[in-house]
């Protein structure tokens, strides 16, 4: 099976109106397409539900942690995480984790378009030995340097260093343990399912006809998803709806009617409950504390 694949060349930091991966067009609209190094504990600014809902991001990330231990759900796979696990999640793929108090790491976001060989699926790696270890630190560090260098080449030099990271990468994924390599048939289907629901979560599709389109029955489809990730398949669904709309309400000023009718809610009214049944407040107390 091939792993690792690379887009056409481009820069480091890609025009705007770069076009998104496939199945990333769910994703946010607005993220940078440059590269970002940030301390994992940032990206629960704004609130927790920015990382523990499920979302999806239009470019590739990975995320490197060094403390801590919690949980992390990728195409609808849920695994835990502990020190010095790196998670690989490509673009479009849906993802949410769990971040304790004494979880510690790195993100790195990649950018849309990137010109890295990279891997085309999941990986979630346990690294047991001291010297990768201590090599992704090393390769990090070079590329955080570089970003914040004004020196000549310092883009190109980036660059370069990113594409070790791709290497790396590649190596520890061929030195994973087999027994991480094949999935049960509940979930091929989780993953299927993510997949399928990520690309179609505005239209207002119930769990009854994503298990029609995967040619399973909606008892089964959940079965499934409560043993990949400890969740029904309707919740999944709804925690992605309602990052969205969280997303959506703290970041644009669409009309909370225009925001229901754009994530396939029947009715403001029924947008209005489910949004306070999972989060505990009105779309329009969210916007106001946003």
């Amino acid at each position: 099976m091939k792993l690792f694949s690379a887009p056409p060349p481009a820069k480091l930091t890609a025009p705007a109106s770069a076009t998104a991966k496939p199945r990333a067009t769910n994703a946010a609209k607005d993220t940078p397409s440059v590269v970002r190094i940030l301390q994992v504990a940032r990206l629960a600014q704004g609130g927790k539900w920015r990382v523990e809902a499920m979302r999806a991001l239009s470019e590739p990330c990975l995320y490197w942690f060094t403390r801590g231990q919690g949980r992390i759900t990728v195409g609808g796979i849920t695994r835990g995480y502990g020190p010095h696990n790196a998670v690989f999640v490509p673009a479009g793929m849906m993802h949410a984790m769990e971040l304790g108090p004494q979880t510690q790491g790195t993100a790195i976001f990649l950018g849309r378009n990137t010109d890295l060989t990279l891997p085309h699926t999941a990986q979630h790696l346990r690294i047991r030995d001291a010297a990768p270890q201590s090599e992704f630190s090393n390769i990090l560090e070079s590329v955080q340097r570089e970003m914040d260098s004004t020196a000549p080449g310092a883009d190109r030099a980036a660059r370069h260093h990113l594409g070790l990271l791709g290497v790396w990468l590649e190596r520890q994924i061929a030195q994973a343990p087999a027994d991480s390599v094949k999935p049960s048939a509940a979930r091929r289907l989780v993953g299927r399912y993510s997949a399928l629901l990520e690309r179609d979560f505005k239209s207002g599709n119930s769990i009854s006809d994503y298990a029609q389109h995967l040619g399973v029955t909606p008892t089964h489809l959940t079965r499934a998803c409560k043993s990949a990730c400890g969740r029904s398949a309707l919740d999944l669904l709804q925690d992605r709806r309602l990052y969205e709309a969280r997303r959506l309400l703290s970041d644009s000023t669409l009309s909370v009617k225009d925001i229901s009718l754009q994530l396939g809610f029947k009715t403001p009214s029924y947008f209005t409950r489910a949004f306070h049944a999972r989060t505990g407040a009105t779309p329009s107390g969210f916007r106001r504390k946003a």
